[in-house]
């Protein structure tokens, strides 16, 4: 069966739901493409979230890995242009419209209204992808260190993912 066109339909959909970043989308994409569509496992998605968050530039570049592993080289091609072609189409109009309406007094309620939707949106994504990344005592461990480092001190967060990957590792090979 051609999941093409389910990748388009899917990652257009996705696109719009962008606000705030690419983990607003999170919660949604985890619905559609391991609840509905049943292309990849709870585990391999947060898998390849994860591996996003390090490689550099956008972190929904994972999203190509998705669609190269449903459809191929055609599908990597067709996600990366669903998800990004709306939003950017979409943040070009927003834009020119919000210049014009620069004297317009409800756009300042606008913004005030849409930092809180992308605060949740956020959050809900979060707590998403802690769902299928905590599952026991050594991954609790792991995320509410991190957490606590990260409110207290001023550390590159790229040197808490090595060492969690470490602590993973060590665990990994403990087993």
């Amino acid at each position: 069966m051609n999941e093409v066109p389910a990748l388009i339909r899917v990652f257009a959909y996705l696109s719009l739901l962008t606000i705030g970043g690419g983990m607003a989308a999170f919660p949604e994409l985890k619905i559609l493409s391991v609840d509905v569509h049943h292309w990849l496992t709870y585990q391999q998605l947060v898998h390849l979230y994860s591996v996003g968050q390090m490689a550099p530039g956008p972190n929904m570049m994972m999203i190509v890995s998705i669609g190269e592993w449903v459809g191929g080289i055609i599908g990597a091609l067709v996600v990366v242009a669903a998800f990004f072609g709306p939003t950017a189409l979409l943040a070009l109009c927003a834009g020119r419209l919000w210049k014009r309406l620069e004297a317009w007094p409800w756009r300042a309620s606008i913004q005030q209204g849409l930092a809180p939707v992308s605060i949740g949106l956020l959050l809900a994504g979060c707590f998403t992808l802690a769902k299928g990344a905590v599952h026991d005592l050594t991954t609790a461990t792991i995320s509410v260190s991190a957490l606590l480092v990260l409110l207290r001190y001023k550390v590159n967060p790229a040197l808490l993912i090595m060492a969690g990957a470490i602590i993973g590792a060590i665990e990994f090979y403990q087993a």
